[in-house]
Protein backbone atom coordinates (compact mmCIF):
# COMPACT_ATOMS: atom_id res chain seq x y z
CA UNK A 1 0.00 0.00 0.00
CA UNK A 2 1.03 3.35 -0.45
CA UNK A 3 0.67 6.75 2.09
CA UNK A 4 -2.17 8.45 2.24
CA UNK A 5 -3.97 7.78 -1.26
CA UNK A 6 -3.18 4.31 -1.55
CA UNK A 7 -4.68 3.83 1.51
CA UNK A 8 -8.21 5.77 0.58
CA UNK A 9 -8.55 3.73 -2.32
CA UNK A 10 -7.90 0.68 -0.58
CA UNK A 11 -10.52 1.19 1.96
CA UNK A 12 -13.67 1.93 0.28
CA UNK A 13 -14.00 -2.12 -0.62
CA UNK A 14 -14.08 -3.53 2.97
CA UNK A 15 -17.53 -3.53 2.81
CA UNK A 16 -18.66 -5.58 -0.02
CA UNK A 17 -17.77 -8.23 2.66
CA UNK A 18 -18.66 -6.74 5.58
CA UNK A 19 -21.47 -4.45 5.01
CA UNK A 20 -24.70 -3.52 4.53
CA UNK A 21 -27.48 -0.66 3.61
CA UNK A 22 -27.33 1.35 0.78
CA UNK A 23 -24.20 4.06 0.28
CA UNK A 24 -23.88 7.69 -0.23
CA UNK A 25 -24.32 9.71 -3.70
CA UNK A 26 -21.66 8.77 -4.84
CA UNK A 27 -21.80 5.43 -6.17
CA UNK A 28 -18.66 2.98 -4.84
CA UNK A 29 -17.28 4.96 -2.08
CA UNK A 30 -17.04 4.13 1.61
CA UNK A 31 -16.04 7.42 2.58
CA UNK A 32 -15.40 10.43 1.41
CA UNK A 33 -12.92 12.82 3.24
CA UNK A 34 -11.94 16.17 2.39
CA UNK A 35 -12.93 15.53 -1.55
CA UNK A 36 -11.20 12.47 -1.34
CA UNK A 37 -13.34 9.04 -2.01
CA UNK A 38 -12.48 5.63 -0.34
CA UNK A 39 -13.62 2.91 -2.29
CA UNK A 40 -15.73 0.04 -1.30
CA UNK A 41 -13.11 -1.89 -3.42
CA UNK A 42 -10.33 -0.43 -1.62
CA UNK A 43 -11.35 -1.66 1.42
CA UNK A 44 -12.13 -4.62 0.39
CA UNK A 45 -8.67 -5.43 -1.13
CA UNK A 46 -7.52 -4.55 2.80
CA UNK A 47 -9.96 -7.34 3.92
CA UNK A 48 -8.99 -10.10 1.74
CA UNK A 49 -5.48 -8.74 3.01
CA UNK A 50 -6.36 -9.36 6.04
CA UNK A 51 -7.98 -13.14 6.00
CA UNK A 52 -4.77 -13.78 4.27
CA UNK A 53 -2.40 -12.28 6.48
CA UNK A 54 -3.58 -12.44 9.55
CA UNK A 55 -4.97 -15.43 12.19
CA UNK A 56 -7.04 -12.78 14.27
CA UNK A 57 -9.13 -11.64 10.95
CA UNK A 58 -9.55 -15.41 10.29
CA UNK A 59 -11.34 -15.78 13.63
CA UNK A 60 -13.11 -12.81 13.25
CA UNK A 61 -14.11 -14.47 9.50
CA UNK A 62 -14.97 -17.54 10.99
CA UNK A 63 -17.51 -15.63 13.42
CA UNK A 64 -18.80 -13.75 10.78
CA UNK A 65 -17.67 -10.16 12.59
CA UNK A 66 -15.34 -8.86 9.52
CA UNK A 67 -17.67 -6.25 9.85
CA UNK A 68 -15.68 -4.52 12.93
CA UNK A 69 -12.45 -4.58 10.75
CA UNK A 70 -14.24 -2.65 7.70
CA UNK A 71 -15.30 0.02 10.16
CA UNK A 72 -12.10 0.13 11.73
CA UNK A 73 -10.59 0.51 7.71
CA UNK A 74 -12.88 3.86 7.72
CA UNK A 75 -12.18 5.01 11.09
CA UNK A 76 -8.58 5.25 10.74
CA UNK A 77 -8.78 6.94 7.60
CA UNK A 78 -10.63 9.63 8.86
CA UNK A 79 -8.66 10.14 11.79
CA UNK A 80 -5.69 10.38 10.00
CA UNK A 81 -7.04 13.28 7.94
CA UNK A 82 -8.04 14.71 11.68
CA UNK A 83 -4.94 14.24 13.65
CA UNK A 84 -2.91 15.44 10.47
CA UNK A 85 -4.74 18.95 10.61
CA UNK A 86 -4.70 18.74 14.40
CA UNK A 87 -1.21 18.56 14.64
CA UNK A 88 -0.43 21.04 12.00
CA UNK A 89 -3.11 23.72 14.42
CA UNK A 90 -1.28 22.76 17.71
CA UNK A 91 2.68 23.25 16.19
CA UNK A 92 3.42 19.56 16.54
CA UNK A 93 5.89 18.57 14.36
CA UNK A 94 6.75 14.97 13.26
CA UNK A 95 10.10 13.49 15.16
CA UNK A 96 11.17 11.32 11.90
CA UNK A 97 14.33 10.14 14.23
CA UNK A 98 11.69 8.78 16.78
CA UNK A 99 9.49 7.42 13.79
CA UNK A 100 12.22 6.27 12.28
CA UNK A 101 13.27 4.28 15.15
CA UNK A 102 10.17 2.42 16.10
CA UNK A 103 10.12 1.60 11.89
CA UNK A 104 13.25 -0.45 12.22
CA UNK A 105 11.78 -2.15 15.05
CA UNK A 106 8.81 -2.21 13.24
CA UNK A 107 6.01 -3.54 15.75
CA UNK A 108 3.44 -3.61 13.39
CA UNK A 109 5.57 -6.78 11.46
CA UNK A 110 4.25 -9.61 13.71
CA UNK A 111 0.81 -10.42 13.50
CA UNK A 112 -1.59 -9.45 16.42
CA UNK A 113 -0.25 -10.87 19.40
CA UNK A 114 -2.37 -13.41 21.28
CA UNK A 115 -2.83 -11.20 24.85
CA UNK A 116 -4.16 -7.98 22.61
CA UNK A 117 -7.29 -10.84 21.41
CA UNK A 118 -8.90 -10.59 24.71
CA UNK A 119 -9.50 -6.96 24.30
CA UNK A 120 -11.79 -7.13 20.96
CA UNK A 121 -11.64 -3.31 19.62
CA UNK A 122 -7.86 -2.93 21.03
CA UNK A 123 -7.47 -6.19 18.45
CA UNK A 124 -8.84 -4.98 16.07
CA UNK A 125 -7.46 -1.14 15.78
CA UNK A 126 -3.97 -3.18 16.03
CA UNK A 127 -4.68 -5.68 13.34
CA UNK A 128 -5.72 -2.48 11.06
CA UNK A 129 -2.46 -0.56 12.16
CA UNK A 130 -0.73 -3.82 10.38
CA UNK A 131 -2.83 -3.25 7.27
CA UNK A 132 -1.89 0.17 6.63
CA UNK A 133 1.52 1.79 5.42
CA UNK A 134 3.19 0.94 8.33
CA UNK A 135 5.46 4.77 8.81
CA UNK A 136 1.53 6.21 8.63
CA UNK A 137 0.09 4.19 11.13
CA UNK A 138 3.30 4.94 13.44
CA UNK A 139 3.16 8.47 13.24
CA UNK A 140 -0.33 9.11 13.47
CA UNK A 141 0.22 6.97 16.84
CA UNK A 142 3.04 9.59 17.67
CA UNK A 143 0.79 12.70 17.21
CA UNK A 144 -2.22 11.10 19.04
CA UNK A 145 0.30 10.35 21.92
CA UNK A 146 2.10 14.29 21.81
CA UNK A 147 -1.33 15.94 21.24
CA UNK A 148 -1.92 13.74 24.61
CA UNK A 149 0.80 15.09 26.53
CA UNK A 150 0.18 18.86 25.33
CA UNK A 151 -3.12 18.97 27.05
CA UNK A 152 -2.91 16.37 30.11
CA UNK A 153 -0.73 19.49 32.15
CA UNK A 154 -3.57 21.85 31.71
CA UNK A 155 -7.10 20.21 30.80
CA UNK A 156 -9.69 20.75 33.53
CA UNK A 157 -13.73 20.42 33.22
CA UNK A 158 -16.08 21.61 35.60
CA UNK A 159 -19.95 19.86 35.28
CA UNK A 160 -22.69 18.88 37.25
CA UNK A 161 -24.21 15.10 36.98
CA UNK A 162 -26.71 12.72 37.50
CA UNK A 163 -25.73 9.09 37.68
CA UNK A 164 -28.03 6.31 36.86
CA UNK A 165 -27.28 2.59 37.77
CA UNK A 166 -24.15 2.66 39.30
CA UNK A 167 -22.37 -0.48 40.65
CA UNK A 168 -22.61 -0.09 44.37
CA UNK A 169 -19.67 -0.24 46.78
CA UNK A 170 -18.86 -3.91 46.04
CA UNK A 171 -18.84 -3.84 42.76
CA UNK A 172 -22.77 -5.31 42.75
CA UNK A 173 -25.07 -4.08 39.78
CA UNK A 174 -28.55 -2.53 40.48
CA UNK A 175 -31.05 -4.75 39.44
CA UNK A 176 -31.83 -2.63 36.41
CA UNK A 177 -31.84 -3.40 32.53
CA UNK A 178 -28.85 -1.89 30.22
CA UNK A 179 -31.25 -0.99 27.97
CA UNK A 180 -33.82 1.27 30.38
CA UNK A 181 -31.01 2.91 32.29
CA UNK A 182 -29.63 3.50 28.47
CA UNK A 183 -32.64 5.14 27.14
CA UNK A 184 -33.45 6.79 30.92
CA UNK A 185 -29.71 8.54 30.72
CA UNK A 186 -30.35 9.81 27.30
CA UNK A 187 -33.76 11.42 27.88
CA UNK A 188 -32.01 13.12 31.16
CA UNK A 189 -29.74 14.51 28.58
CA UNK A 190 -32.23 15.68 26.51
CA UNK A 191 -34.02 17.05 29.33
CA UNK A 192 -31.18 18.94 30.52
CA UNK A 193 -30.10 20.73 27.67
CA UNK A 194 -34.26 22.36 27.34
CA UNK A 195 -33.39 22.82 31.13
CA UNK A 196 -29.62 23.02 32.70
CA UNK A 197 -31.39 23.57 36.08
CA UNK A 198 -33.22 20.40 35.98
CA UNK A 199 -29.95 18.80 36.75
CA UNK A 200 -29.43 20.32 39.84
CA UNK A 201 -33.04 20.26 41.30
CA UNK A 202 -32.92 16.56 40.76
CA UNK A 203 -29.97 15.96 42.78
CA UNK A 204 -31.51 18.04 45.30
CA UNK A 205 -34.54 15.82 45.18
CA UNK A 206 -32.38 12.95 45.86
CA UNK A 207 -30.44 11.68 42.45
CA UNK A 208 -27.46 9.99 42.32
CA UNK A 209 -25.04 12.84 41.60
CA UNK A 210 -23.64 15.82 42.30
CA UNK A 211 -23.01 19.48 41.03
CA UNK A 212 -19.99 21.81 41.02
CA UNK A 213 -17.94 19.00 40.20
CA UNK A 214 -14.05 19.59 38.50
CA UNK A 215 -12.20 17.22 37.22
CA UNK A 216 -8.57 17.58 35.95
CA UNK A 217 -7.24 14.83 32.96
CA UNK A 218 -4.21 14.17 35.19
CA UNK A 219 -5.90 12.92 38.12
CA UNK A 220 -7.53 10.00 35.92
CA UNK A 221 -5.71 9.55 32.23
CA UNK A 222 -8.39 6.56 31.92
CA UNK A 223 -11.13 9.22 32.24
CA UNK A 224 -9.40 11.69 30.14
CA UNK A 225 -9.94 9.36 27.68
CA UNK A 226 -14.07 9.54 27.57
CA UNK A 227 -16.37 12.33 26.23
CA UNK A 228 -16.39 14.79 29.54
CA UNK A 229 -13.04 15.72 28.73
CA UNK A 230 -13.68 16.38 24.73
CA UNK A 231 -16.82 18.39 24.54
CA UNK A 232 -16.62 21.89 25.02
CA UNK A 233 -18.58 23.28 27.47
CA UNK A 234 -22.41 24.09 27.22
CA UNK A 235 -22.91 20.60 26.05
CA UNK A 236 -24.98 17.59 27.66
CA UNK A 237 -23.76 14.03 27.41
CA UNK A 238 -24.48 10.61 28.54
CA UNK A 239 -22.08 8.15 27.95
CA UNK A 240 -20.56 4.80 30.22
CA UNK A 241 -17.55 5.34 32.08
CA UNK A 242 -16.86 1.62 32.11
CA UNK A 243 -19.28 -0.31 29.47
CA UNK A 244 -17.14 -3.76 30.38
CA UNK A 245 -17.33 -4.03 34.14
CA UNK A 246 -20.74 -1.86 34.66
CA UNK A 247 -22.64 -2.26 32.09
CA UNK A 248 -25.48 -0.65 33.48
CA UNK A 249 -23.97 2.60 34.76
CA UNK A 250 -25.29 5.89 32.27
CA UNK A 251 -23.85 9.50 33.49
CA UNK A 252 -25.44 12.75 32.38
CA UNK A 253 -23.40 15.55 32.91
CA UNK A 254 -23.87 19.41 31.93
CA UNK A 255 -19.85 20.38 31.26
CA UNK A 256 -20.30 23.89 32.58
CA UNK A 257 -16.60 24.47 31.27
CA UNK A 258 -13.06 23.25 29.84
CA UNK A 259 -10.03 24.63 30.51
CA UNK A 260 -6.49 24.39 29.00
CA UNK A 261 -5.30 28.03 29.94
CA UNK A 262 -3.05 26.90 32.75
CA UNK A 263 -1.22 24.52 34.59
CA UNK A 264 -3.56 22.00 37.00
CA UNK A 265 -2.33 21.99 40.22
CA UNK A 266 -3.29 18.07 42.32
CA UNK A 267 -1.74 16.06 44.49
CA UNK A 268 -3.45 12.77 42.62
CA UNK A 269 -1.38 12.81 39.26
CA UNK A 270 -1.61 9.19 37.49
CA UNK A 271 1.14 8.59 35.23
CA UNK A 272 -1.02 7.22 32.03
CA UNK A 273 -0.14 4.19 30.26
CA UNK A 274 1.26 4.52 26.10
CA UNK A 275 -1.82 2.41 25.00
CA UNK A 276 -3.85 5.55 27.10
CA UNK A 277 -2.02 8.19 25.93
CA UNK A 278 -3.19 7.63 22.33
CA UNK A 279 -7.07 6.93 23.82
CA UNK A 280 -6.44 10.54 25.12
CA UNK A 281 -4.81 11.64 21.75
CA UNK A 282 -7.86 10.51 20.18
CA UNK A 283 -10.39 12.18 22.47
CA UNK A 284 -8.81 15.67 21.88
CA UNK A 285 -9.15 14.90 18.44
CA UNK A 286 -12.59 15.51 18.99
CA UNK A 287 -12.36 19.08 18.82
CA UNK A 288 -10.86 18.90 15.52
CA UNK A 289 -13.51 16.85 13.53
CA UNK A 290 -15.36 19.74 12.51
CA UNK A 291 -12.29 20.77 10.57
CA UNK A 292 -12.55 17.68 8.41
CA UNK A 293 -15.42 17.33 5.61
CA UNK A 294 -16.53 13.81 5.67
CA UNK A 295 -19.17 11.65 4.37
CA UNK A 296 -19.65 7.36 5.34
CA UNK A 297 -21.00 4.86 3.70
CA UNK A 298 -24.00 4.10 5.69
CA UNK A 299 -22.78 0.50 5.55
CA UNK A 300 -20.07 1.01 7.66
CA UNK A 301 -22.05 2.88 9.85
CA UNK A 302 -22.60 6.17 11.67
CA UNK A 303 -19.91 8.73 13.11
CA UNK A 304 -20.53 8.72 17.21
CA UNK A 305 -18.22 11.61 18.85
CA UNK A 306 -19.11 10.01 22.54
CA UNK A 307 -17.11 6.83 21.03
CA UNK A 308 -14.73 8.45 18.56
CA UNK A 309 -15.95 5.71 16.57
CA UNK A 310 -17.93 4.51 13.38
CA UNK A 311 -21.05 3.00 15.22
CA UNK A 312 -23.32 -0.07 12.90
CA UNK A 313 -26.18 2.41 13.39
CA UNK A 314 -27.46 5.78 14.82
CA UNK A 315 -29.58 3.35 17.54
CA UNK A 316 -26.15 1.80 18.93
CA UNK A 317 -24.08 5.37 19.32
CA UNK A 318 -22.26 5.21 22.56
CA UNK A 319 -24.16 8.08 23.96
CA UNK A 320 -25.28 11.59 22.78
CA UNK A 321 -23.69 14.82 22.86
CA UNK A 322 -26.18 17.38 23.29
CA UNK A 323 -26.17 21.44 23.15
CA UNK A 324 -27.68 23.37 25.83
CA UNK A 325 -30.71 24.53 24.95
CA UNK A 326 -31.29 22.20 21.51
CA UNK A 327 -32.88 19.08 21.78
CA UNK A 328 -30.84 17.30 18.94
CA UNK A 329 -27.53 15.45 19.48
CA UNK A 330 -24.88 17.30 18.15
CA UNK A 331 -22.95 17.04 14.93
CA UNK A 332 -19.40 16.36 15.60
Amino acid sequence: MGRRRALGAVLAGAFLLAGCGAGPSQVGAAAIIDGQVTSIDQVQALLDRAVQEQPYARQLASRHQLDLVGREIVRQVLLHDVVTKAAQKEGIAVDEATVGEALQQDPLATPVPESVTQDQSAAVTQLVWRLRDHREAITDQYLQQRIALKYLPTLTVNFDYTSIGAPTSESQAPSIDPKVARSQAIAKAEQYAKDPGALQRDVQSGAQGNVGQQAPALSSPQDAATVLFGVPAGNVIAFQPNPASAPTWWVTAVVKQRSTASRVATDQVQQPTAAQLGAIGVRMLQSYMGDVSFKINPRYGVWDPVGMDLAPTANEVQGVVVPVHSGAPARQ
